[in-house]
């Protein structure tokens, strides 16, 4: 298994890494921004992107998004194919999207938002802090990413300040003690989780 920094000989992967995210997200259950193999052959094109490869078949991907003119950074799409799961992999992604992220663009704060449990962990072994919305970026084009997820009447009758999903950020003008120095709190993030869901899917019901 080999992790390695996409280029245009990568093309050949878009449709698959953009056939496994949404399957992914149809079998969670969980909102997703739909994205096309033009927008992902993009990101390998500009080399801002990490791809697992088992000899020639794809078993993982990750890409990062620039945002405010290089003052923020996102790393999104994180996705393992299912006959890689449960091997570690996504951990291994995480860490080289987020080292690539820190190489290019040394003074962005790197920010992403989810609603998966184990993307939080990872991202808060890393350094990452939860954070709200507005400390993210204004960049309209990021927000608009959303329309196509399944959550966004949320998004959109809270003003953009809240969903389901979790803001998380990591600020490289403040120093941590990342990579697991500190304990990380599951029953914090699903506790966040729950009553989320419970807020804004009771209210989406009535």
């Amino acid at each position: 298994m080999k992790i390695v920094i996409a280029n245009d000989s990568h093309f050949k992967y878009a449709e698959i890494i953009c056939d496994t995210i949404a399957e992914s997200a149809k079998v969670r259950g969980t909102g997703i921004a739909k994205r096309t193999p033009e927008y992902i052959q993009k990101r390998l094109h500009n080399g801002n992107a990490v791809i697992a490869l088992d000899g020639d078949k794809f078993a993982g991907f990750c890409y990062i998004e620039v945002w405010g003119h290089e003052k923020f950074v996102a790393n999104s799409g994180l996705i393992v194919h299912p006959d890689y799961r449960n091997q570690g992999l996504a951990k291994r992604i995480k860490k080289e999207i987020f080292n690539l992220s820190r190489s290019k663009f040394p003074d962005a704060k790197i920010f992403g938002i989810t609603t998966g449990l184990a993307v939080m962990k990872m991202n808060y072994e890393l350094g990452y802090k939860p954070v709200t919305f507005s400390e993210l970026t204004t960049d309209p084009e990021f927000w608009k990413g959303c329309q196509t997820c399944k959550n966004f009447d949320i998004l959109t009758r809270t003003e953009q300040k809240m969903c389901l999903c979790t803001g998380m950020l990591y600020d490289p003008a403040i120093k941590t003690k990342a990579s697991g120095m500190e304990k990380v709190n599951s029953k914090a993030f699903k506790r966040l989780k729950s009553i989320k869901e419970s807020l804004f899917l009771s209210k989406k019901t009535k």
